[in-house]
C-alpha cells in the first residue's frame, strides 16, 4: 500500500476516533442531567440511541488500529507492550473512578478505560497467539481465526445468558437484576464497587454497564475493527467506501434481525447490540472514506485533534466532569450549575442550553490539546 493510501487510512481512523471522543464528551458533559436530548442519552434498558453507539465506535477504532500494526517481521516485544498498555489503562481508569474523594470502600472497579483495556488485551493476545506466517515470512493476522472467534463470542454469550441459571433469579432473564452478567458483577465486585447509577427500582444497585462477562461481546466490536482492515486492503480504491458501506449494512441488518431473539441492549452488551453498533461504526468509516481528503482535513480538523490524542481528551473530559459538579463557587454553586444558568440566560430552551454547555466543554478540550496536535505530539499509553 502506497504512502497516499497509508495517510488516507490513518486520517480516516483519527477522524473516526475523534468522532467517538467528541460523542463521549457530548454525552457526559451536559449543562444539566435533567435536560438531555434523547439521542445524546443512553437507552434506559432495551433499545438504542446514537449515544449508545459512541463507546462501541471507539472499540472498533482500537481494533482497526491494532490490525494496522500487521503484518510485521517479528512479534518480539509485542507481549510487553500489550501488558503495559493494559495495566496503564486499568490504573488510569481506577484513578479517575476514585476522584474526587478516593473513597476506596465504594470505588467503582469496572469502567470505560478498564473495558477498553480488557477488550484490547483479549483481542491483541488472540491476534498474537494465532498469527500466521505469510508468503514473505512476516507475521500476519489470521482473519479466519478472528472470524470464528467473533462468532463464537456472540453465540456463546447468547447461550450463557439464555440457558445458564442465575442463583435466586432463574434462567433466561434479561432484566436489570436477573441476568447472568449482573449477577456475576454483584458476586465478584459486590454492589459497593459497581456503577452507582446501575439501579433497579426498589432494589438499589444491581448491575454495571462495563461488567466482566459483557466484556466478551464488547471484544467483538474490536475484532470486527480488525476484520475491517482486511476488507479495506482487499477493496479496489475507487470502491472502498462502497464495500465497507455494504458490510456495515449487513451488520446492521443482522443486529436488527436478532433483536427479537436477543434484544439490543448496551447495558449488558447483547450480541445483537455488538453487531448493530459494529455496523454503525463501519458505516461511519465508510462515509469518512467517501469524503475527499482535502475536505476532511479542513472540516474535520477538530476531530483530527481529538482522535490524535483520544485518551488524553477523554481523561480531560472526565476530570472536568468530576470537578464541575462540585460546589466550588460562592453560595455552594457548582461550575456546571453556573454554566447552565449562564447558557439559559442567552439560549432559549433548557435542552438547547444544556447542549450548548456540552459543546463548550468539547471546544475547550479541543483547544487545550490542539498545540500538541500542531507539534505532532500524540500521547499513547
Amino acid at each position: 500500500m502506497g504512502d497516499r493510501q497509508l495517510r488516507s487510512r490513518l486520517q480516516a481512523l483519527d477522524l473516526l476516533r475523534g468522532l467517538a471522543v467528541a460523542g463521549m464528551i457530548l454525552v457526559t458533559s451536559p449543562g444539566s442531567w435533567d435536560y438531555r436530548y434523547k439521542q445524546l442519552d443512553h437507552a434506559a434498558w432495551h433499545g438504542w440511541t446514537i449515544g449508545d453507539m459512541v463507546f462501541p465506535t471507539f472499540l472498533f477504532s482500537v481494533g482497526f488500529a491494532l490490525a494496522l500494526s500487521f503484518p510485521r517481521t517479528s512479534l518480539e516485544g509485542a507481549w510487553p507492550r500489550v501488558i503495559r498498555r493494559t495495566l496503564l489503562l486499568i490504573a488510569l481508569g481506577l484513578f479517575l473512578n476514585a476522584l474526587p474523594a478516593f473513597d476506596f470502600a465504594h470505588l467503582r472497579v469496572p469502567g470505560i478505560l478498564q473495558r477498553i483495556a480488557l477488550c484490547y488485551a483479549l483481542a491483541a493476545s488472540f491476534l498474537l497467539l494465532t498469527a500466521r506466517t505469510d508468503a514473505d515470512g512476516r507475521r500476519a493476522v489470521d482473519h479466519r481465526a478472528v472470524t470464528i472467534a467473533a462468532a463464537a463470542l456472540l453465540i456463546g454469550y447468547w447461550l450463557l445468558l439464555r440457558f445458564v441459571p442465575v442463583p435466586g433469579e432463574g434462567v433466561g432473564r434479561l432484566d436489570s437484576t436477573g441476568n447472568l452478567t449482573a449477577w456475576i458483577d454483584r458476586t465478584v465486585f459486590t454492589v459497593d464497587h459497581l456503577w452507582p447509577y446501575g439501579t433497579t427500582p426498589g432494589l438499589g444497585i444491581t448491575y454495571d454497564p462495563e461488567g466482566l462477562l459483557s466484556t466478551l461481546p464488547a471484544t467483538v466490536n474490536l475484532l470486527i475493527g480488525v476484520l475491517a482492515v482486511r476488507l479495506f486492503r482487499a477493496a479496489p480504491e475507487p470502491r472502498r467506501a462502497l464495500w465497507l458501506g455494504l458490510a456495515a449494512a449487513a451488520l446492521i441488518v443482522a443486529g436488527l434481525a436478532l433483536d427479537p431473539l436477543f434484544p439490543i441492549n448496551k447495558r449488558i452488551w447483547t450480541s445483537s447490540f455488538a453487531l448493530l453498533s459494529s455496523g454503525f461504526s463501519l458505516g461511519l468509516l465508510a462515509l469518512l472514506l467517501a469524503v475527499p481528503e482535502g475536505a476532511l482535513q479542513r472540516a474535520g480538523w477538530p476531530l483530527l485533534v481529538l482522535g490524535g490524542n483520544a485518551i488524553l481528551a477523554f481523561t480531560l473530559s472526565q476530570l472536568l466532569g468530576v470537578f464541575s459538579g462540585l460546589p466550588l463557587l460562592p453560595g455552594g454553586v457548582s461550575p456546571q450549575g453556573w454554566g447552565f444558568s449562564v447558557a439559559q440566560a442567552v439560549i432559549p430552551g433548557p435542552y438547547l442550553a444544556s447542549l450548548a454547555c456540552a459543546l463548550a466543554i468539547l471546544a475547550l478540550i479541543t483547544l487545550a490539546i490542539a498545540p500538541l496536535h500542531r507539534r505532532g505530539m500524540h500521547l499513547r499509553l
